[in-house]
Formats: structure tokens, sequence, C-alpha cells
């Protein structure tokens, strides 16, 4: 169901709702006598005070642009669109200036305005014309409503509440015509709203929608015969025009309509950005878009949605050029031209993120880089376990975890140098595996990331359900995410008591790698919420520190709603899409081009100092 409509408190006087009029008609257009009592009015259906009158049809509302003194109150009543709804602002005055003040949030409908003119003016090519065997009629029940809700779906157009289709055509404000074949088919159908009826309209004018047909069964002519019908009810009740909106691309709908006397004219309807509009306002996907990962196409979808050029220079690597106006940026997923070289080095090193971020009183586990002399040995027996990684590199490749003995240490350095000739050796810290992600020195999302794990069915043994959970996680994640069967897997088993030809029981969980990297197999879960305040503001410290805009922080915590943590590394391109449904790719957008970020309010007419050209 749609909301309930609302731009205030809704009128209660008849006259102020209804309009005042000398004459009523009925909805098949036959003359009411004086004192028949007028149909009830749906709670639901007119919404209307002092910033303007809003309808609803079903559908979507229309919001009577006219009618509202400041655009304000209309954005307002845009942005209560319902979910799944579709909503249209026509006949606003200045509609460019309100989209221009909202544009990622509204936009210019791409369709032209007709409008046919009634009484003495009417052309004579929209009268007359019956088709045999096709009848025109008002819609009655709850039957032709679900008809008519089927003949929306065919057609891709949004279906509506079937009781809301019924009680809106008991009423004078809507003429819902369908057509009914002589089989009794429901085949077509058209709506038509009074303005005079809705809000006492000074014009005296009317306006169609929802015009289409069942193109399997209805037979040629049906669109015309109804819309015929149309205007000769309305021309019944005096109206002066009646106006419609057809799409700019639909040249064989235009044709008819300029062929039966309609005029184009310069109105124009605003609608929101919601997914039912995204083919209206999207621009077609650019060249090797549907090569990109996940993280760089998560950046493209919502520069798109703000309208910003989108261009994908190198598919396999996730770049991107985004362009707006005279602004043009480069991104590579998650990093762009903003992060400076100096910054990503920072990162790059993890021996240099260690020292930056202690410099700037963080805390981070105690460490050295590996030398191959004894001072190595007696800081293994100085800390006890310790983290074996290479000093460069990503994805967790070449890192060993819980190094105890002196021959596992030389074992997991001599694995670390085939990745990075430099390797650090640091205390192995307790705790869970946290990423912050900082953008543009705010925290933006948090998430707790745990080690790929199996879970036994009595049936399988581990092999079988490491190949089963990498497969689902591989799906999960467009590939991104896959368990390696390697040494330290096997390691990691034999130390939990287990072989890998071992069938788990039923109900075991079992860890199966020691770092929760995703790209192994871990598992991401969002715990923005109950972030503690401590580590937040060290995180923002720590972006600070290492001068970055957008960072992926790595820390060890106890939990993540208490204070205590130790950094562990930066990331300068975190992975923006692991992050759902924190708004990453949204805050990372901003930073790029804050001139399309949606502002918190609309902007105040009253308020506004100078001109501009």
């Amino acid at each position: 169901m749609t909301d309930t409509l609302a731009t205030g408190t809704a009128r209660t006087d008849r006259e102020r709702v209804l309009g005042r009029r000398r004459e009523r008609v009925g909805p098949g257009g036959d003359p009411v006598a004086p004192g028949t009592p007028e149909p009830a009015l749906p709670s639901t259906a007119v919404a209307t005070d002092a910033s303007g009158v809003v309808l609803d049809c079903g559908w979507g509302r229309l919001v009577f642009g006219q009618t509202f003194t400041d655009q304000v109150h209309v954005a307002d009543v845009l942005r209560s669109e319902a979910n799944g709804a579709r909503d249209i602002c026509i006949y606003l005055r200045d509609p460019h200036v309100l989209v221009s003040r909202l544009p990622d949030e509204l936009f210019i409908d791409p369709s032209l305005t007709y409008r046919l003119p009634l009484g003495e003016r009417r052309p004579a090519a929209t009268e007359g014309g019956e088709i045999p065997g096709l009848s025109i009629r008002a819609l009655r029940d709850a039957d032709d409503a679900d008809a008519v809700n089927r003949i929306y779906a065919r057609n891709g157009m949004v279906t509506a509440p079937v009781d809301v289709l019924v009680d809106n055509a008991a009423t004078d404000r809507f003429l819902h015509l369908v057509a009914e074949d002589a089989a009794g088919e429901v085949v077509g159908t058209i709506t038509g709203v009074d303005h005079v009826a809705v809000f006492d309209d000074p014009e005296s004018g009317a306006s169609l929608w929802c015009l289409t047909v069942d193109f399997n069964t209805a037979p040629p002519g049906t669109g015309q015969a109804l819309l015929t019908a149309l205007a000769d009810q309305l021309d019944a009740r005096g109206r002066a025009y009646v106006d419609l909106s057809v799409l700019a691309e639909n040249s064989g709908a235009i044709r008819l309509y300029e062929r039966l006397g309609f005029h184009r004219t310069g109105t124009l309807c605003v609608k929101r950005k919601n997914p039912i509009n995204e083919r209206l306002f999207l621009p077609a996907m650019p060249e090797g878009y549907d090569e990109l990962n996940p993280y760089a196409k998560i950046v493209a979808d919502e520069a798109m949605r703000r309208g910003i050029r989108v261009e994908v220079t190198d598919p396999h690597w996730g770049e991107l050029k985004l362009t707006s106006g005279g602004r043009t940026i480069h991104t590579r997923e998650s990093l762009s031209e903003l992060t400076s070289a100096v910054a990503m080095s920072r990162c790059d090193d993890k021996r240099v993120t260690r020292r930056i971020l202690t410099e700037a009183g963080l805390s981070v586990p105690r460490g050295r880089t590996a030398t191959g002399e004894p001072d190595d040995l007696a800081f293994l027996a100085d800390v006890g376990p310790v983290v074996v990684k290479p000093a460069r590199g990503e994805q967790g490749n070449g890192i060993t975890v819980g190094v105890r003995t002196p021959e596992a240490l030389t074992a997991a350095v001599e694995l670390a140098r085939r990745f990075c000739p430099d390797v650090l050796i640091e205390e192995l810290r307790a705790g869970e595996d946290l990423r912050v992600v900082v953008i543009d020195h705010e925290v933006v999302a948090a998430a707790v990331r745990r080690p790929a794990q199996i879970t036994g069915d009595g049936v399988h043994d581990v092999t079988e359900l490491i190949d089963r959970q990498s497969r689902r996680r591989a799906a999960a994640t467009g590939g991104e995410s896959r368990i390696p069967v390697d040494d330290m897997t096997r390691e990691v088993v034999a130390e939990a008591g287990y072989q890998m030809h071992d069938v788990l029981p039923e109900g075991q969980v079992l860890a199966v790698r020691r770092t929760a990297n995703l790209h192994t197999g871990g598992t991401i879960h969002d715990v923005t919420a109950e972030l503690h305040p401590a580590i937040a503001e060290a995180c923002v410290t720590a972006s600070r520190a290492l001068d970055i805009p957008v960072t992926g922080l790595d820390l060890l915590v106890p939990a993540p709603d208490a204070p205590e943590h130790v950094f562990i590394e930066a990331n300068e391109r975190p992975g923006l899409a692991n992050h759902e449904p924190q708004p990453t790719a949204e805050r990372f957008v901003d930073l790029l081009f804050p001139g399309t970020r949606a502002p918190q309010r609309l902007w105040s007419p009253a308020g506004a100092a100078g001109s501009g050209a």
C-alpha cells in the first residue's frame, strides 16, 4: 500500500478539497441532480494544506506544483515517496530551479507534455470512432482493478492497490475507464484526473495518465477509443483541456497524439531518483562496466546515480575516469588522485605505518625488522608468539600467524621474503580482527573480520567441507573470496586435532585459517553501530597522521564496543563493497565530487543572499 498522503494537516472542508462547482457530473459524464450526496472521500486520496495539493493514484502520487507556494514543500513531498511508488510533480513553476538545488535526489523527466483543447476548440479527430465489439466503460470493482493491474504489469508499469483504484474510480476526481472486448475481457485502460474536482483549478483543466492496452488481445484503435471516450466525458464536464505526458523517445505515440490534434506545451515533470526511474536518469552503462570487480563497480554505480560521467579506462585494473562539470578524477576502486604518493608509501610499508602511528601517540604491537641475526630469536623469546609478514604486500600473502619456535620463525621469514625482501616480526596480540573505513577523516564503517571456518555435517570430510564453503564464499563475493587448501590450512586443521580426510562431527565449527583476510575465505560482520568512541577517535587520528583521505585501518580489539585496541596496518585501497549497508561508496563520491553531495536540507530562498547570472 502507498503511504497516507500528507503535506501537513489535510483539509476537512469538502468545498476546499472537492472545489466549488456550479454543476456536478458523475463518473459516466452524466449530470448529477442537485442535492445528490457526494461519494465518500477516501481518507488517503487527497492531501492539501497551505503547502499544496497531492493526489494518490495508487501507482504513485500526482503533486500539483502550481498549488505550492514554496518549492521547499514540493521537495519534502517528493522525498516522502513510498517505496515502489512513482510520484510525479507537474505544473511546477521553474522546475529546473528545484532540480538544480537537489540534483542528487530529483530530475527532470525526459518526457514531453501535450495538450488537447476541449469545448469549441476540440479537434474533430478526437470525436466518434467506435470499434465493433469494443465497449468503453468506467472501472467498477476489484475484478476490473485486477485486470488493469495485469495490463500494467505486462507493459512494465507500476501496479496499484486494488482498493485504491476502486475507491478512486468512485469519486468525480477520477475518470478511470476500461476497454472491454466482445468476450467481456478488459483489454485497455486510461485514467483521467479532473483538476477542478481535485483543487478547483481556475484554468478548468484535466490530465490523463496510464493509457495502455493489452497488445496481445486489444483490437487496433483501442488506445484511441479510450482517449476519445475520456475526452467526451471531460468535455461534458466543461473542461477546457486535457494534458498528457509522453516519453520523448515514444515517437509512435507522439505521432498519434499530434494526428489527433494534441499540441506541445512547455510543461515539465519532476520525479525523484528511485529504482523505478533509473532508466530515465542514468546514462547507458559504459563500455567495460560488466568486467569491473565489485570494488570498482560500487563506485561506478554511485557516480552514475548522481549523473557523474563514468568511463572505464581499465576494467581488469578497476580503473575509472569520473567527470562532473569541469572536474575529472581517476580512481582505482577506492584509490583516487586525492591520495598522494607519499600517503600511499606510508601505508605500503608496514614499518613506516607503525612508526607514524607511534609518533602520533597511537598503540601498535611491539615489532622489529627481521635481520636473520640472534636479535630475532631474542625478540621471539621476549614477546612470545609472533606474526611474521612482508613489510610490503596485501591480501594476506606471505603472512604467518602464531610463530612460537626458532625453526618456525626461520620458515616464516623465508616465506615472507618470497613476497618482499623486507620482513616484519610483530608481537602476536589476541583479539578480534577489526577493519575501520575512514573517509575524509570521518569513520564511515566498521566490521569484524573472522577467519574462514567450516561446520561439520557428520558426512563430509574436512577437505570436502572446505571446498563447499569456498564455493559459497566465491559466489557471494563475485569470485573475490576463496579458501586455499595449502600448508597453512593443513597446519591450522592439525592444530585443532583433525586431519584433512577426517569427517567433522555434525555441528562442529572449525576455523581453517589464522588470518581473517577476505581473499582467503574470511567473513565480514558489520559493527559500525557498536564501535567504541575511543576507537573511532583513534582511527581519525591515524588517518590524519598518515595524511590519507581514504583508508581501511586494521586493528585488534577484545571487542568493538570496548576502548582497548592496537593498530596492525593501514590500507590505501580498502574494499568499499565489503561494508554494506554502510554508505561507503556514497561518502567516497562525496569526497571526490563534493558538489554532488546530497544536502541535509533544501536551501532556504528567504535566507539566500545576492544574485547570480
